[in-house]
């Protein structure tokens, strides 16, 4: 059946995490800080702040932080912590942070659709190429991404493109993302973040 055009963001789909922390990194969010979602890509800003899109410097600028995991703050309309996937922004005093979980191991791997083509998805011809993202829009009902592998961008040698593809997901045949074509799925790893050096095409 054709795939369904319906980014979910970066899904991890392996790493070198365990418990308690499976590999999350505690960062910050500054107050004014837009909206996040979990499986959003993030920048650090110049004060050490985690933001992704519109605060951040958006996709093909900047070196990623990471993938959005959660947060955590001291809400002034409930006057209690709140634990959330996502950031939704103004309910917290200004000029504080909140805390925020990111993952940002070199070797994680990431679940993610193709995006932003109506005709073209990933093929095997991809795999080993450096790739740009999407954010898409966010999902404050469930709070998860709506992040994608930008098809007009994907598939290029260019050393400090984001994502790495490793590979397609094929299986199980007929399920999910798994058809051939616009909007199938692939495992992407990072390429140009934090905690790692740039690397070009093979």
């Amino acid at each position: 059946m054709p795939n369904t055009n319906a980014p979910f963001g970066f899904q991890e789909a392996s790493g070198l995490g365990s418990p308690p922390t499976y590999e999350l990194i505690e960062e910050r969010i500054a107050s004014t800080t837009a909206p996040m979602f979990t499986g959003d890509p993030v920048f650090r800003l110049a004060d050490s702040t985690i933001a992704g899109a519109v605060t951040g410097p958006g996709p093909g600028t900047g070196v990623l932080a990471g993938i959005f995991q959660g947060v955590s703050w001291l809400s002034v309309t409930n006057r209690r912590t709140i634990w959330a996937n996502y950031w939704g922004g103004g309910d917290i005093a200004a000029g504080s942070t909140a805390r925020c979980w990111i993952i940002n191991a070199p070797g994680a791997r990431f679940r993610v659709q193709a995006g932003n083509s109506t005709t073209v998805g990933f093929v095997p011809a991809d795999i080993g190429m450096n790739a740009q993202f999407g954010y898409g829009v966010g999902n404050v009902a469930n709070g998860m991404s709506g992040a994608f592998i930008d098809m007009a961008v994907a598939r290029a040698v260019t050393p400090t493109l984001p994502f790495r593809i490793i590979s397609l997901i094929v299986d199980p045949p007929g399920g999910p993302g798994t058809q051939a074509g616009p909007y199938n799925w692939a495992i992407v790893g990072f390429n140009n973040v934090e905690t790692k050096s740039l690397t070009a095409q093979a």
